[in-house]
């Protein structure tokens, strides 16, 4: 324990020999709780993402099932045409009642795909919010790093260079925020 408490003093003593070091040490200080928030972020994003995906994927499903049974019917009509059937008044109202039903899927297809398409663009908008999130994390790890250096070398410029690049991932941050 006394080891420990005359380590601290040096340190403390050292400290206040290089006062320069204040700042550098604030900065990675502040920097970890940037990249804690980002990474959380990011994590949310791609959540998110996999939940549209998978929105998407169920919409364009139910899109080919419509489609599918549209085209069933349309087969079905025209095997009516081409069979010779005993009883015509009985087969034109089935023939009628399957175009109704035809013409009704092609209205339900329509908007079932507009759907999967905006589901689709939701899905884009996310995956560019997620990959500026990721791209934020990383240069804010990058400027973490690097204003790391500062305390090895004493060397203001990494400071500096770590300070830019934590800038950066910062303004990817927002870019990332404000794509919502």
């Amino acid at each position: 324990m006394a080891d420990e408490l005359s380590e601290m003093k040096e340190n403390a003593e050292r400290m206040e020999r290089e006062p320069a070091m204040g700042p550098v040490l604030v900065t990675l200080s502040i920097l970890p709780v940037l990249v804690a928030a980002v990474t959380l972020l990011a994590h949310r994003a791609h959540t998110e993402e996999v939940l549209l995906q998978t929105k998407s994927a169920d919409q364009w499903a139910y899109y080919n099932a419509k489609e599918i049974r549209r085209r069933n019917y349309e087969l079905f009509l025209d095997e009516i045409d081409v069979f010779a059937i005993q009883d015509k008044t009985h087969a034109e109202e089935t023939r009628e009642k399957y175009k109704k039903e035809v013409e009704r899927y092609k209205e339900e297809v329509k908007e079932i795909q507009d759907k999967a398409k905006e589901a689709d663009d939701e899905l884009k908008l996310e995956e560019r919010c997620a990959d500026r999130y990721d791209l934020s994390e990383v240069l804010l790890e990058v400027g973490l790093v690097i204003a790391s250096l500062t305390l090895m070398t004493k060397k203001k410029a990494f400071w500096f260079a770590g300070l830019a690049a934590a800038a950066c991932g910062i303004v990817m941050g927002v870019l990332a925020w404000m794509v919502h």
